[in-house]
């Protein structure tokens, strides 16, 4: 299996999140609305993060 950075990042951020839902709420509803909400933090963290390496370069000029 060869993996882009992007896609490994966001198989953690799939597992990881549905590890959180499941320890983190009681009910099932409850534990994924969490575990999606996570998910979606993880991944807007990840595309945030790669923009400011992407423009780090540029403000290094």
């Amino acid at each position: 299996m060869n993996l882009s950075h992007f896609s490994a990042a966001v198989l953690y951020a799939l597992f990881a999140s549905i590890v959180f839902g499941i320890t983190q709420k009681d009910h099932p509803r409850a534990m994924l609305r969490y575990g999606l909400q996570s998910f979606g933090v993880f991944v807007g963290g990840l595309i945030v993060a790669g923009w400011v390496m992407y423009l780090l370069p540029l403000l290094h000029r």
